[in-house]
């Protein structure tokens, strides 16, 4: 079964997270909330959201702030802002910091359909070229290289495309039919146990010196995620 994307509502408002965390729970995401600055960071540092709407006016600072504190220790988390500042400058500030930027009063619709999209930019980064990144993992899709910690991967044509497609779909579980399909080739004819086989490959460069990120869930298949607290 595919976990749900996890989103970190911050606000001080209890009826606004829970509006917002109720809706995307019905959307199909899992939610936490949290109503301070430092509440936030707390939860953020655990690595285990996919994105985070953060309100700009918080009790004990604002979310600027957190944005910066998450963003100076390398937690590169999706951010949203959302805030009844909606002057020019606090937009510019916003969206140079974090991802998008929601004013007050918005539309429940329209804040969904904006996390989504913010989801899907977060997976694709355009810089030198399209890249994929979860944790400290970079995947460079035109050239082929790979980073962990800002260390080269050396993977094999193969060993690329396995990672690439676990990185495409960060924290789902993948099935081996799934992988299969994928990497091999609809209609693959030989020894599922490929997967196996090259799952293990992975590990031994991919896991090498870091916290492990290529996990096994028994019985239903294979996810890139970082590992629970």
């Amino acid at each position: 079964m595919t976990e749900p994307l996890r989103v970190l509502v911050v606000d001080d408002e209890p009826y606004i997270t829970d509006v917002l965390s109720s809706a995307l729970v019905f959307e199909g995401f899992a939610t936490e909330e949290a109503a301070t600055g430092a509440e936030a960071l707390a939860k953020a540092r655990r690595g285990d959201f996919d994105c985070i709407v953060l309100d700009v006016m918080l009790p004990d600072g604002d979310g600027f702030s957190v944005c910066r504190a998450l963003r100076d220790a390398d937690i590169a988390t999706p951010v949203l802002f959302l805030t009844a500042r909606d002057a020019g400058p606090d937009k510019l500030e916003g969206l140079a910091l974090g991802d998008d930027y929601v004013t007050k009063p918005f539309s429940i619709d329209e804040l969904v359909a904006r996390i989504r999209a913010v989801l899907r930019r977060s997976a694709v980064y355009v810089g030198d070229g399209p890249r994929l990144r979860y944790a400290d993992l970079v995947v460079e899709l035109e050239t082929r290289e790979v980073w962990r910690a800002g260390r080269p991967v050396e993977l094999t044509a193969t060993e690329f495309r396995l990672l690439a497609f676990l990185a495409a779909n960060p924290r789902r579980v993948l099935s081996k039919s799934q992988i299969l399909d994928e990497v091999w080739d609809e209609g693959f004819e030989g020894d599922s146990n490929i997967v196996e086989i090259y799952i293990s490959y992975l590990r031994k460069k991919v896991d090498r010196d870091g916290p492990p990120l290529i996990h096994t869930v028994r019985g239903v298949g294979y996810t890139l995620r970082e590992p629970r607290p």
